[in-house]
């Protein structure tokens, strides 16, 4: 006997054009979102390209949508005076965080996917106003990538790792750019001052020409006596702190994602922007920082 799943689709099956007066969004673009490069790269495209991602709504019974993804592209579309936007109307309002489950591209994929388009014959300033970069930015990406060995760059391929760390990946040898990109991803840290440590703590024979010192100032004996005693308090202090650290981040992370969980609830969110806005506002700003100390 042959049994038959029956599989609920989440989306209907075609785009729609909707008003914009029609969807009601469930949180506020703040300016600190307006003025970040994420908000500026959409705004900046728009002209070039349009919103290439539809907007995500749940159709309600009065004839409205419900925004459940796309915040920023509606404010987007809303500053550049437009009528309508192109939806894709989710069939179930509830918990589901569609952000949560979108890969961000990263910058190693990114400057790949510059490259292609570069190679593809795409102009440089119709590239540069498309994404919100100089053009400078544009043509620098031909040679961000160079020198820095294919192994480094699987390793860190889809993540987030500062464009300024990556140049510090030129100033060491293959096999310690290896070894910083193993170290990056355990520690969970793609900063230029993180990789910067680890270029500062790498052997001389493990350094590229460039990066060797033409002079090396020779420290006095008691500049390296301090520098040990400091080091010294600082791995006590770290022991001390890592003793409480996990516990914490724990405790954070589950408070963190019950907020999260709240406000996946359309209706929940709805609730609190018409009752409790100062709430809501308090709740998003910990839903969408970026790490835990923020």
């Amino acid at each position: 006997m042959t049994v038959v799943a029956l599989v609920r689709t989440s989306f209907e099956g075609e785009t729609v054009s909707v008003p914009l007066t029609r969807i009601l969004p469930t949180k506020t673009v703040s300016a600190a979102v307006k003025g970040s490069a994420k908000y500026k790269e959409i705004e900046s495209s728009y002209p070039v390209v349009g919103i290439i991602e539809p907007l995500v709504v749940w159709r309600q019974r009065d004839g409205s949508y419900l925004l459940l993804d796309g915040h920023c592209r509606l404010s987007v579309l809303q500053d550049a005076g437009a009528k309508t936007a192109e939806c894709l109307v989710s069939t179930d309002d509830e918990s589901y965080t569609f952000n949560k489950h979108v890969s961000r591209l990263a910058p190693i994929q990114a400057n790949r996917m510059i490259l292609k388009a570069l190679d593809a014959g795409v102009p440089e300033e119709r590239l540069a106003k498309a994404l919100n970069r100089s053009v400078q930015t544009i043509r620098t990406s031909r040679t961000m990538l160079k020198d820095i060995c294919s192994e480094a760059l699987e390793l860190l391929k889809d993540k987030q790792v500062a464009t300024n760390a990556l140049r510090l990946f030129k100033l060491v040898k293959p096999m310690r750019q290896i070894e910083m990109a193993e170290l990056m991803n355990k520690m969970g840290n793609y900063s230029k001052p993180y990789a910067a440590g680890l270029v500062s703590r790498t052997p001389q024979e493990m350094l590229t020409e460039q990066a060797r010192p033409k002079k090396t100032a020779r420290a006095k004996p008691e500049d390296l006596a301090r520098m040990e005693v400091e080091m010294q308090t600082l791995e006590r202090e770290i022991l001390l702190i890592d003793e409480s650290y996990g516990r914490n981040v724990v405790n954070l992370t589950i408070a963190r994602g019950y907020v999260k969980k709240l406000l996946e609830n359309a209706k929940v969110a709805k609730y609190l922007g018409a009752k409790h806005a100062d709430i809501l506002a308090e709740f998003q700003r910990i839903q969408e920082a970026e790490s835990l100390d923020a």
